[in-house]
């Protein structure tokens, strides 16, 4: 069993405090909290810089990704280190994220108008995030309906735009703390969103 924040922001989004050391050092410092997506905004500059400080410890594991922004809302890919091209369409995103091992992730559905809303239900992502602290918890439930209507595999996040925020939401995926396991494991729902709102 591996603990993993699927959702986090670093300097490079522009709108998150976190530095790169920062999040190294704060999963350092955390007791279970070792695995953690970095998904900056249309950016995997973060990501680069949080694995390679992340390299000096063996329990720490960086996810590469990105919050990949379409024309109708976010989409987040995680396991790969390419960019997809921009601009560029939720279709695309997914074919992009499949076409290379990765999967996608519809992030709070229903929260901002960047958020894709009812047309998630046209595409065919990996999983959907059911519950972002950012989001209201009506917004949440909304997407916690969506996800069983869709029959996929539920995450929660932290979507942490400042390390006070880390670990608010996490997911419970029943996996190594490799990135090759935690993938196959998201795609075979083998997840279970947990909700640490006083973290």
């Amino acid at each position: 069993m591996v603990f993993v924040d699927l959702h986090v922001h670093t300097i490079y989004s522009g709108d998150s405090s976190i530095t790169p050391k920062r999040l190294v050092d704060a999963l350092h410092a955390h007791s279970f909290l070792k695995t953690v997506a970095v998904t900056d905004h249309k950016t995997m500059e973060g990501y680069y810089h949080v694995s390679k400080l992340a390299t000096a410890y063996e329990d720490i594991l960086i996810l590469p990704g990105i919050e990949a922004l379409t024309n109708q809302g976010d989409i987040i890919i995680i396991g790969t280190e390419e960019r997809p091209p921009y601009p560029i369409t939720p279709e695309q995103v997914i074919e992009f994220a499949e076409e290379r091992g990765a999967i996608a992730i519809i992030p709070h559905p229903f929260r901002t108008l960047t958020s894709l809303g009812d047309y998630a239900r046209r595409l065919k992502p990996t999983a959907i995030e059911v519950y972002n602290p950012n989001a209201t918890p009506e917004q949440n439930e909304m997407a916690l309906e969506l996800a069983k209507e869709m029959n996929l595999p539920q995450v929660a996040v932290s979507d942490a735009h400042n390390i006070e925020e880390l670990g608010k939401g996490y997911t419970k995926i029943d996996a190594a703390q490799s990135m090759e396991e935690i993938l196959r494991a998201i795609k075979n729902g083998l997840t279970q969103p947990v909700v640490n709102p006083k973290t």
